[in-house]
């Protein structure tokens, strides 16, 4: 290997207020997320982005009126180049860390465009998205990949599709939920609350395997944290729009929480990055609801971010795909999913 190039992805998000609705336009023009054909879906993400964009100013009034997630993702990107370097033999070659964002600057036409003039000899496509989706890490590399074939861009290239119980990752959540357990404690016996973002029933029907996968991360981080009896559930977070979503609900588990009187550690399991869903509605939204409703104590663990076994994780995860045969693979090139979720990229054992 001469010049590798590692792109991370993730959904991006507005880079200050009159970013908002554009921001959202692109979100909800995505076949992955409204699934109607391309006129109709144009004409329903102008609406719906135009009548969302005051509330969501109003969200991001709390962050100073823009998204932190690029600044956050590049500095996962500086983490992780130091790691991969670090890996390197002297003389073994050149790594360089990008950032595509499904949604907003840099988008994939822009990343690939700078991945080209880079020269790389291989290419590894790793989205911050643990768990896959065919709404996240589909879309993403579906975009990805439509561009690379409108540039030209011709190189060998492997993706990561996902990482669910990958032992940095787990270490690495296992480590910044302990010290949380250990403040809840002291108001009483604690229940951690999981979180991830949620999804329509209709999507998961059709053969998603996400809520799978986030049972895989939530059951894993359990075994790690080898503490007997430990109070625990899975909710979502984020639901939008009229559909039926998967449950139970954060809403739900924080109302039970109140009943039960106890305190709740709230981990973000999806979210490897800070941004408006932790920021605004873990840290504010969620929090003023169990201080209303009288929980306890509430107590959220931070995002991953640049966390130690986290990115050993990642740089193991890229090592790995450099030697496989698969184009696209999890960390040990074998499917994860059960067969019943169709929807899994990889289609053989």
């Amino acid at each position: 290997m001469e010049r590798l190039a590692v792109v991370l992805f993730n959904l991006g998000g507005p880079d200050g207020p009159r970013a908002i609705e554009p921001f959202l336009f692109n979100l909800f023009n995505d076949a992955a997320i409204i699934e109607v054909p391309g006129p109709l879906r144009w004409i329903l993400a102008k609406f719906i982005s135009r009548r969302r964009a005051p509330e969501v100013r109003e969200i991001f009034k709390n962050l100073g009126g823009k998204s932190p997630l690029l600044e956050e993702t590049q500095a996962q990107a500086n983490a992780l180049t130091r790691r991969l370097e670090d890996g390197l033999e002297d003389g073994a070659g050149e790594v360089r860390v990008f950032i595509a964002m499904r949604y907003w600057h840099p988008m994939s036409e822009e990343t690939v465009q700078a991945v080209k003039a880079f020269g790389p000899d291989e290419i590894i496509l790793l989205p911050l998205y643990p768990q896959y989706s065919t709404t996240t890490t589909a879309s993403s590399l579906k975009e990805w990949h439509a561009q690379a074939a409108t540039q030209g861009l011709k190189c060998p290239t492997r993706a990561i599709c996902c990482y669910p119980a990958d032992p940095g990752l787990i270490r690495g959540q296992a480590a910044l939920i302990g010290p949380a357990i250990a403040e809840a404690k002291s108001h009483g016996r604690p229940r951690i609350l999981f979180s991830a973002h949620g999804l329509p029933k209709k999507i998961v029907a059709r053969g998603d395997p996400y809520p799978w996968q986030i049972e895989q991360t939530t059951r894993a981080i359990i075994d790690a944290l080898d503490s007997p009896d430990l109070d625990w559930a899975v909710c979502y977070q984020s639901r939008v729009g009229p559909l039926q979503w998967i449950g139970p609900s954060i809403d739900e588990e924080i109302l039970r929480a109140a009943s039960d009187r106890v305190p709740v550690v709230v981990v973000p399991v999806a979210f490897v990055s800070e941004h408006s869903e932790t920021l605004v509605e873990l840290d504010i939204q969620y929090r003023d609801l169990a201080h209303e409703r009288g929980v306890p104590h509430y107590v959220r663990v931070p995002a991953l971010g640049v966390q130690e076994d986290f990115l050993g994780g990642l740089a193991g995860l890229v090592k790995a795909a450099l030697g496989s045969e698969r184009a696209l693979c999890p960390a040990d090139g074998t499917r994860l999913c059960p067969a019943g979720y169709g929807k899994c990229p990889i289609s053989g054992p």
